[in-house]
């Protein structure tokens, strides 16, 4: 399945390689409406916990350890359902992966990407 996923911001264009568009986020993304957001699933399921994402706070140095943290709530009981779904849209599909994160490179959608393609970590 390596090649599957990918990720950007959700604020960004657009692009025809988007078979499949997928929010992240556990949030909704400020300022952003349903409409140009141009959504097929928002997955909140496949979010990290509101307590990594919390502790985390976007902290470059904690990036390891939030991946790390991320990927262990990833093989959990509460997330598989929404992994599997991910895993299921991918077979016929390119799947973006949609985040409002500043920092693309050290997000939870650049984590499950990376992490659902196998490839290990981000790129940076």
């Amino acid at each position: 399945m390596a090649g599957r996923f990918d990720y950007q911001r959700i604020y960004e264009d657009t692009s025809s390689r988007d078979d499949k568009r997928v929010l992240v986020d556990r949030l909704w993304p400020r300022g952003m409406s349903k409409e140009r957001a141009h959504l097929d699933e928002w997955l909140r399921d496949v979010a990290p916990s509101n307590g990594l994402r919390h502790w985390y706070q976007h902290d470059r140095a904690r990036f390891a350890d939030f991946r790390d943290r991320y990927i262990a709530e990833l093989k959990d009981a509460d997330h598989q359902q929404a992994v599997e779904h991910l895993r299921d849209l991918a077979v016929q599909n390119k799947v973006t992966l949609l985040t409002a994160t500043k920092d693309l490179d050290h997000s939870e959608a650049a984590v499950l990407a990376q992490w659902l393609d196998g490839v290990g970590t981000p790129r940076s």
